[in-house]
């Protein structure tokens, strides 16, 4: 009945796992071990909660799994004749967690109306200290692919995971117990920045998801020219599978495709805070921040060689408070090229006060002579 109620709610993969410590537990200790999750200082804060859903609501007697397709084929995407920035499929939509989330609480509504007021839960959406990918192969919703995505057989990984952990007695679903990635090595072999290291193993330092969105510094300079056009997230890995060939389109309407999912890459150069705040209100976007998605369209911009953008550039390297941005402007504009850029970068070398801003402007003015 709970997980009928899950489907009727919308999941389209729902699995019960028993509530316990997860098997990969020790896996999650290595991969921080090597220092693979970068600034994500989350990941490692709250490691011992992690260690037992138990930690999380003592008396947890089971876990809801729960599983949304988000996939949108390229096609739904509008046509222009702008340069745009390339978005993950999982942000086109409204905010994920504010969808699934809201799912996973009306579940937990539907067991307290049917047990009575003693039922206890808790609901994440990726945002808690629980190991999700574990959770769902014990749920019997798939197996983690080389690219460390949770693959499901019938819908490949264009999936988003929501848990809800209660202190009802649930009968466990049997677990995935078999990878299907046999000897493909395609995630592998695409993803332009070696961030999978090795299958199952990636490292997030290098990965252009954790690039644009999660690192809140300076995008390495030697991985810059490997991110293309992507300004939030990355789809490489997946779009890739053949797990993922015949993708079914989300049922789901809030994840189809709202103003955000295609981005006019010299308009996102003009965005000031409200406009940002307005636009991306909700959407995962937000999670960049103002100054990160300029900073990402910089990049984007300087490996398309957009000429167009060169005014804006010069705005952003010469008045921009922010020193990223004035330093991912200047990338762009040795990577770029023309007289006028040239001519700004030295202006702005005698302006500018900041070291790291400073040291960038003159190694694109060094690369171009």
């Amino acid at each position: 009945m709970v997980k009928q109620r899950g489907i009727e709610l919308g999941f389209d993969l729902i699995g019960i796992a028993p509530a316990q410590q997860p098997l990969t537990y020790r896996y999650y200790e290595q991969w921080l071990s090597l220092k693979f999750h970068g600034e994500m200082g989350y990941m490692e804060r709250r490691r011992e909660e992690r260690k037992d859903v138990r930690n999380l609501l003592p008396d947890a007697k089971a876990v809801i799994v729960g599983a949304v397709n988000y996939f949108v084929p390229n096609e739904h995407l509008p046509e222009t004749p702008e340069p745009r920035g390339k978005v993950a499929r999982y942000a086109w939509g409204t905010d994920y967690h504010e969808v699934l989330l809201r799912k996973l609480e009306a579940l937990l509504d539907y067991l307290r109306a049917l047990l009575g007021d003693w039922v206890k839960g808790k609901a994440y959406v990726d945002t808690g200290p629980i190991l999700e990918r574990d959770f769902a192969v014990q749920a019997g919703l798939g197996w983690f692919g080389k690219n460390t995505c949770l693959i499901n057989p019938k819908l490949g990984s264009y999936l988003l995971l929501g848990e809800l952990i209660v202190n009802v007695p649930l009968a466990a679903d049997p677990p995935f117990v078999r990878s299907h990635c046999g000897k493909c090595v395609r995630c592998i072999e695409a993803c332009p920045t070696g961030a999978l290291v090795a299958p199952h193993q990636l490292d997030a330092k290098r990965c252009i998801s954790y690039l644009t969105i999660e690192l809140k510094g300076s995008i390495p300079r030697e991985l810059r020219p490997l991110i293309g056009t992507w300004v939030f997230g990355c789809d490489i890995c997946q779009e890739v599978c053949p797990w993922n060939r015949k993708a079914k389109p989300t049922k789901e309407e809030a994840f189809k495709p709202r103003p955000w999912a295609s981005l006019e890459l010299i308009r996102l150069l003009e965005l000031s805070e409200d406009e940002f705040r307005e636009l991306f209100r909700h959407s995962p976007l937000k999670r960049a921040k103002r100054w990160g998605l300029i900073r990402n369209a910089c990049v984007a911009l300087g490996n398309l060689r957009e000429v167009r953008a060169v005014p804006l550039l010069v705005q952003l390297l010469h008045n921009d408070p922010n020193p990223i941005v004035r330093e991912h402007a200047a990338w762009a504009l040795g990577k770029i090229a023309t007289e006028e850029a040239i001519r700004e970068l030295r202006k702005a070398l005698e302006a500018e006060s900041n070291e790291t801003v400073r040291q960038e402007i003159l190694l694109s003015l060094n690369e171009v002579r």
